[in-house]
């Protein structure tokens, strides 16, 4: 019998292997190449942003230095009697500048430090000087950018003006000497606390390629210590990133010394100048690439499904040239694909289709089998990663036995096995505790898997002594990235100094704490909230503050308890919240966590959680309490 069954030809087989393999390979290229381009269009944004807020740093503090001066300059003169150029040439060593001149209301220089300038109409010789004729008008007071003067383009100056009580105004001048000499602490400052993602960094360079301020402490050396100069700087053009070789720099502790240790690696690098200074950003290749590389690993693995799907599908299309026969097999599997996996395939007229038949019936029982262990597989999965998210949190109460000066309690329960909620908790310092409640949007593993790197950064964050505002500001720029399934956390945030009673907090699209007064009264602490975090890049958000007295306290929650339904769809609402805590005023922490869960179960009843449920009380006892 076997022998009088046709067998149909394995070339097609062949040929549609290949050309699948084919549109494989070139798919892969095709997202590879724009995977890359993508990521280096976003390093290249991210190195401009962080130069220009660098440029902005320096002009600023460029400026007001100089005002501050000048403006010092200006209330002496007013004071005088007669201005006169030795007055001028004396206060030149008092105030550390290079040039002081006094304008008459017709913008002609009746007095100076240089007597040669004695006579200079400001408003007819030359764009520099002129702009300052804008002072005899509607400004007071008015500062120029560091840039060569009007006379001679080899001398650099920076120049500000102050209008006079007694008519006109003093012009006042650093030369580049001076200027640097004032500008290099602040300059210091600008740079050595920021970092470009993990181990990026930034550097100022003066005008001979000389660090001033890089995040290793190495000012006053040639800016080659840092990076292998393949290229010369001055041949490229400002604004435009390019590849260059690094040495990154890490602090290891060797022999009960703490030394830094350099690795060499290429990275992207952009540089600009601003006010005599070169800002030169740095940013690892590797690390800008990383999400690239788990982004292709994903969709390689897509790929292969979806190609393998589809070779799967022309195959058995094109085999459809048995019509009788296929039309038996599609009867048989349609009753599969309805679930009724009982269902046996017998169709034995070629040896391909009693191979078919074999081989769907042998799936059937595997898939069978497989949606047996996977369903326990699944469960036991979700369990644990349940127990992973929770392990995450603070869990022990109360957590901190020896420290009086404060009660906390914090609980969690997920609408599903797992959720996007979370809480957290933790000493910044010896006297300032960080406390957090934040909600992820979605539910189930993306929400914890969000959730967890949503937790891990604003925690760095925090413990790198960060400010309220600054640790959600950066947080927001770090989860925006790559953040393709749009998912976005609401959060609020304080820190309680635990001998004062001062927090300071900010809002991230987060429902209002409730807070508890001396009086015993509640009341919801409703400041305007910033917006959610990963949602948009380049948010600033606003700090807060307020004074907890002893015996005050503070209710954090996540929308899943205002925003429980009963049956009738009711919410149960802020009022009944706050009817609940007023009852419940002089309670513990863990007592007001559960009679309010305790009171969301008597309202929602029968009807099914939709929403992850998330408490966080903390009563400040003070520091007399403590002792």
């Amino acid at each position: 019998m076997t022998g009088t069954k046709k067998r149909i030809s394995a070339s097609f087989q062949k040929w549609l292997f290949l050309i699948v393999a084919i549109a494989f390979v070139i798919t892969l290229v095709f997202l590879w190449g724009y995977q890359t381009g993508l990521f280096t269009d976003s390093a290249e944004n991210l190195l401009d942003t962080y130069i220009k807020d660098v440029k902005q740093d320096i002009a600023d503090t460029s400026d007001k230095n100089l005002l501050v001066i000048t403006h010092a300059i200006a209330t002496e003169l007013n004071s005088t009697d007669e201005i006169t150029n030795e007055l001028l040439a004396e206060m030149l060593d008092k105030y550390n500048v290079s040039e002081i001149n006094y304008a008459n209301t017709s913008g002609i220089i009746d007095a100076s430090s240089n007597e040669s300038f004695v006579g200079f109409n400001m408003s007819t010789n030359g764009q520099q000087p002129a702009e300052f004729m804008a002072l005899l008008g509607a400004l007071t007071e008015y500062v120029q950018d560091y840039q060569p003067i009007a006379y001679d383009s080899d001398i650099y100056r920076k120049y500000a003006g102050v209008s006079l009580a007694r008519g006109g105004f003093v012009q006042v001048g650093y030369d580049e000497e001076a200027y640097y000499e004032a500008m290099g602490t602040a300059v210091t400052e600008v740079v050595k606390n920021r970092h470009v993602g993990e181990d990026g960094f930034l550097i100022v360079t003066d005008s001979e390629w000389n660090i001033v301020s890089d995040r290793s402490n190495n000012s006053g050396q040639p800016i080659t210590i840092v990076t292998a100069m393949t290229q010369n700087f001055a041949e490229i053009e400002n604004k435009e990133m390019f590849e260059e070789g690094i040495y990154i720099g890490k602090e290891v502790e060797k022999d009960g010394d703490v030394v830094t240790e350099y690795r060499f690696e290429r990275a992207f690098c952009m540089f600009d100048e601003n006010e005599g200074f070169k800002i030169i950003a740095v940013y690892p290749h590797s690390e800008a690439m990383v999400s690239r590389d788990v982004s292709i690993g994903v969709f390689t693995v897509l790929q292969i499904v979806i190609f393998g799907a589809l070779f799967v599908l022309i195959y058995f299309l094109v085999r459809k040239l048995v019509v009788k026969n296929i039309h038996k097999v599609n009867t048989s599997l349609s009753a599969i694909t309805e679930g009724k996996l009982d269902t046996v395939v017998d169709v034995r007229s070629h040896v391909e289709f009693d191979s078919l038949s074999n081989d769907i019936n042998a799936t059937v029982d595997t898939l069978k089998r497989y949606i047996k262990e996977a369903e326990e597989r699944i469960d036991a999965e979700l369990a644990f990663a349940k127990a992973i998210q929770h392990s995450a949190l603070p869990s022990v109460f109360p957590p901190y036995p020896n420290r009086k000066e404060f009660e906390i309690y914090a609980t969690m329960h997920t609408a599903k096995e797992v959720g996007g909620d979370f809480y957290d908790f933790y000493f910044i310092d010896d006297d300032n505790l960080a406390f957090l409640m934040a909600d992820v949007s979605g539910k189930g593993i993306p929400a914890a898997m969000f959730m967890m790197q949503s937790k891990t950064i604003i925690k760095s964050c925090a413990e790198s002594g960060m400010s309220v505002e600054q640790v959600f500001t950066v947080a927001n720029e770090k989860l925006c990235e790559g953040n393709d399934a749009g998912m976005f956390v609401t959060a609020w945030m304080g820190i309680l100094n635990v001998k004062t009673g001062k927090v300071l907090f900010a809002n991230a699209g987060h429902n209002p704490p409730l807070v508890k007064h001396a009086d015993g009264t509640y009341e919801y602490l409703k400041t305007r909230a910033g917006f959610v975090l990963a949602g948009m890049e380049g948010v600033r958000y606003r700090g807060n503050e307020l004074e907890l007295a002893p015996g005050d306290a503070i209710y954090l929650y996540t929308d899943g308890v205002t925003e429980a339904t009963d049956l009738n769809t009711e919410l149960y609402g802020e009022d009944r919240l706050h009817t609940v805590l007023e009852k419940y005023k002089d309670a513990a922490p863990q007592v007001i966590c559960d009679e309010v869960k305790r009171d969301v179960d008597a309202f929602v009843g029968e009807a099914p959680q939709f929403d992850d449920i998330t408490m966080l009380a903390l009563k400040y006892n003070g520091q007399e309490d403590a002792q």
